[in-house]
């Protein structure tokens, strides 16, 4: 699956991610990087963006970015509340 549109942020990747999401693609913050400072401003955006998955992924608990794809980090409207993470009921 394909994500692509309305990706701003990291915690947009990760919800992107947690909803079933193979590829999240990144297209207007690349351009405002672009328009900003050029290659280096693409690159800034690329480590800001980068930066704030790996901050939303620590606070929800995920250690990588397959298990960022379970389902238990999103709940859909009628469904069950999601069960807790295994890792993080030990702690």
């Amino acid at each position: 699956v394909l994500f692509d549109g309305g990706v701003r942020r990291g915690t947009d990747v990760l919800k992107a991610l947690a909803l079933g999401a193979d590829l999240v693609c990144v297209g207007r913050p690349v351009a405002w990087g672009l328009a900003c400072s050029g290659e280096e401003g693409v690159g800034h955006m690329l480590r800001l963006l980068t930066e704030e998955l790996r901050t939303a992924m620590m606070l929800a608990g995920c250690p990588d970015v397959r298990a960022a794809q379970r389902r238990e980090l999103v709940q859909l409207p009628g469904e069950p509340p999601p069960r807790p993470v295994p890792a993080l009921a030990k702690l």
